[in-house]
């Protein structure tokens, strides 16, 4: 392999050395999607990506996908995603809020959940704005054999009411954004036979059970997969890029203040539907 990296932890997370000039190798792009199924979140410090460079490497990695376009009213949103409560930002406040819970991204919308995101930070704030990561890869792998066969047919529903029920009412949701829906499978599964679990902030029910039991499953869910065996915080400097897989990690960020500034700018890359 081309690539120097150092392991981060042993469920979670390696440091990569890249440059720009890797970016368009097709053996280099390879590599990184093998540390990626490997490790799950792949930081590259301070590399200082352009948005050009920070697409070229989106691109090398698959096909990308624009989530905030395919939600009504936001066709034109651009390919570069500005994550930011600065005033006057494309995205609403709530949204941005609700990135300070564990979550995983594009999975309200009708969309396969994107295979992977790209983030990189272009502005930080003096204080909180660390990201952090759970692998739901390695949680689901630490489950016993009865507690996974429970799992394995159930199936979610995930909504934008519930990402946003700790910052809003159901009522204050905008009606456009209330509406948005979508069933995806609890164990995410691929053809290459690995298998993670899909939750966060967006999980409302599990299809077929009671309010009270689906809460209580997923809440145990979480509590158990953001354990620190299967964590990693990455505290941010200027110009890092942290690619994660998207069905395999949960994240969010420690809280900010809302006049601090901080911008990161986001990409997606298209994903593929669970092998059932």
């Amino acid at each position: 392999m081309k690539l120097n990296y150092e392991v981060l932890k042993p469920t979670i997370g390696a440091r990569v050395e890249l440059s720009r000039d890797q970016i368009g190798d097709p053996q280099v792009a390879q590599d990184l999607l093998e540390l990626l199924e490997q490790h799950t979140v792949l930081a590259f410090p301070q590399v200082n990506f352009t948005n050009d460079e920070q697409l070229a490497l989106t691109d090398a990695l698959g096909s990308r996908v624009n989530i905030a376009a395919s939600i009504a009213g936001r066709e034109n949103s651009d390919e570069v995603y500005e994550v930011t409560l600065n005033e006057g930002a494309k995205i609403e406040k709530e949204y941005v809020l609700g990135t300070f819970f564990w979550h995983m991204d594009g999975l309200t919308v009708d969309l396969t959940p994107p295979k992977a995101t790209v983030l990189s930070a272009r502005r930080l704030s003096p204080t909180g704005g660390q990201t952090e990561f759970a692998s739901t890869k390695a949680a689901y792998a630490a489950l016993s054999e009865e507690e996974k066969a429970e799992l394995q047919d159930l199936r979610v529903l995930h909504t934008v009411t519930a990402s946003l029920r700790e910052i809003l009412s159901e009522e204050e949701v905008d009606p456009v954004r209330r509406t948005l829906r979508h069933e995806h499978p609890l164990v995410w599964r691929r053809a290459d036979g690995t298998t993670s679990m899909v939750l966060g902030s967006t999980a409302d029910l599990i299809i077929g059970k009671s309010k009270a039991e689906s809460r209580a499953i997923l809440a145990r869910l979480l509590e158990w997969t953001v354990q620190p065996a299967f964590t990693y915080r990455h505290n941010w400097q200027d110009g890092d890029c942290v690619v994660w897989d998207n069905t395999s990690a949960l994240h969010r960020v420690v809280p900010y203040a809302q006049d601090s500034g901080r911008m990161m700018h986001r990409t997606t890359i298209a994903g593929v539907e669970a092998v059932h």
